[in-house]
């Protein structure tokens, strides 16, 4: 059984792009959690999935001890010997700071009883906000009660082969970026989707930004020293029109084709969202960027289904497809990978 998370308001959504997926499994709905259910995780491509527990267990720990003692039997002679390994626990009860401190009180215990007696399992656990890579194994443990959780353990290179469902963020939880200087909080966007995939805009690269006033997109890339190439009908903001590295292009952004493969395609247009996955696919079959993040945006919920085309039609043409509803995101959902 694997316990697929999202947020209260789209657990609904997710079980409908499930039953698309698998038509044959049982969905089982968590109230307040998510959604349970046996299915095959391989290719498998979930935008509503906050957070991935695969082959998860529902347990029961009456205290601190047990549960220390709970997350040790999960990796004790599973895990091999000196394998880096995250330990993802945080509380999905109550309010305040009552789960949160059981949650501590819980890690310090951990940590005593394995310097006591698994100092290689110690030694090998890592800070939760290190690199998530190809040889680190993920541990899971959501508490839904002081007594009951759920616990999984997703061994190398596992974890990593299933990145476009688990997340290296607790609960998947990506911490939004601030910067008062951006002409809009849509920048949080593009951080967060470069945060997931794990690779960012860097200084010297090209990038074409469709629809891009009032420029929050564009701005991220000038920051970081890239080249811009700004496609709107409407200017950006008055600094950025004025910088070096960026190029204004008065246009249709569904129209413009760039001269040359650009490094970055990024796209967070308001338009409906066929337009905006048709724009994607014709790009990725034309090979016109190496890397992109692209905004689906919704109107309502009706359509949503529209986004097993994307999936079906985008993953062949990349290297890695990722699609997610993202903390920052509304009623959206961000197309972004390699290609």
């Amino acid at each position: 059984m694997h316990l697929f998370l999202a947020d209260p308001d789209t657990v609904p959504f997710l079980a409908d792009e499930l039953r698309r997926a698998a038509p044959e499994a049982s969905v089982h709905e968590i109230e307040g959690l998510g959604i349970a259910e046996a299915v095959n995780l391989d290719g498998l491509l979930l935008a509503f999935a906050r957070q991935t527990l695969p082959d998860a267990a529902e347990v029961q720990a009456a205290s601190i001890n047990a549960w220390a003692d709970r997350i040790i039997d999960a990796v004790a002679g599973v895990l091999p010997d000196d394998q880096p390994w995250h330990l993802h626990l945080w509380p999905q009860y109550g309010e305040g700071r009552a789960g949160l401190h059981r949650c501590e009180l819980i890690y310090a215990t951990l940590l005593e009883r394995l310097k006591k007696r698994r100092r290689h399992l110690l030694r090998a656990l890592i800070d939760s906000d290190a690199v998530f890579d190809a040889q680190t194994s993920l541990v899971q443990c959501i508490l839904t009660s002081p007594e009951t959780g759920w616990l999984s353990t997703t061994i190398a290179p596992r974890a990593f082969a299933l990145r476009s469902l688990v997340s290296s963020y607790p609960f998947g939880e990506v911490p939004l970026a601030d910067d008062k200087s951006a002409p809009s909080r849509a920048f949080t966007k593009l951080v967060e989707a470069e945060q997931r995939l794990g690779k960012r805009i860097e200084r010297g690269e090209t990038c074409v930004d469709l629809g891009a006033s009032p420029g929050s997109w564009s701005y991220v890339a000038i920051q970081r020293g890239a080249h811009v190439i700004a496609v709107d009908r409407s200017e950006l903001r008055e600094d950025l029109m004025r910088s070096p590295r960026l190029r204004f292009e008065a246009a249709d952004a569904f129209k413009y084709q760039p001269p040359q493969t650009v490094d970055w395609l990024v796209c967070d247009v308001i338009a409906a969202p066929q337009r905006s996955i048709d724009l994607l696919l014709e790009w990725l079959r034309e090979k016109r960027m190496r890397n992109f993040i692209v905004t689906i945006k919704f109107k309502g919920h009706d359509e949503y289904a529209l986004l097993e085309t994307l999936k079906r039609d985008a993953s062949p043409l990349c290297a890695e497809f990722r699609l997610t509803r993202l903390c920052a995101n509304k009623n959206e959902v961000c197309a972004f990978g390699v290609v």
